[in-house]
């Protein structure tokens, strides 16, 4: 079974193309997951590059952004191609299969707005809140 779970925050921008002939959108990605166990004069966190396709891919670049934080569900893929200069490059991919968000960037300093609840005891949702998400 090739399945990996994933908590990072990405290291840049996920970047969106689409594919050749226009019809599949496709965002890659990098993210830094943190080490278990820290040693002394090693990196606390690997980057890994993670990649999408379709409407996950699009829902990626949409919603998250350089520090942002998401969970993935992914299966590890490894390739080759290429270069300009004739030299076979490896490269290693995380391909995602299911994210959810995992983390906010927002400061923690800044209190929330408190939202008072109504007699009946419910939070009023303003107009046009969650229009935009995915699975909607």
């Amino acid at each position: 079974m090739n399945r990996c779970i994933l908590l990072g925050r990405f290291a840049a921008d996920p970047e969106m193309r689409y594919s050749a002939n226009g019809d599949t959108a496709i965002t890659r990605g990098r993210i830094a997951v943190d080490r278990r166990f820290k040693r002394e004069g090693e990196p606390t966190a690997d980057f890994l590059n993670i990649l999408a396709f379709g409407k996950t891919a699009e829902s990626i670049e949409k919603y998250f952004k350089k520090g942002s934080m998401i969970l993935v569900q992914t299966h590890f893929q490894p390739s080759s191609y290429t270069n300009k200069d004739g030299q076979k490059v490896y490269t290693y991919d995380f391909i995602v299969d299911e994210w959810e968000f995992a983390g906010s960037t927002a400061k923690k300093e800044e209190p929330k707005a408190e939202k008072k609840a109504s007699a009946d005891g419910f939070v009023s949702i303003p107009d046009g809140a969650g229009d935009d998400l995915p699975w909607d």
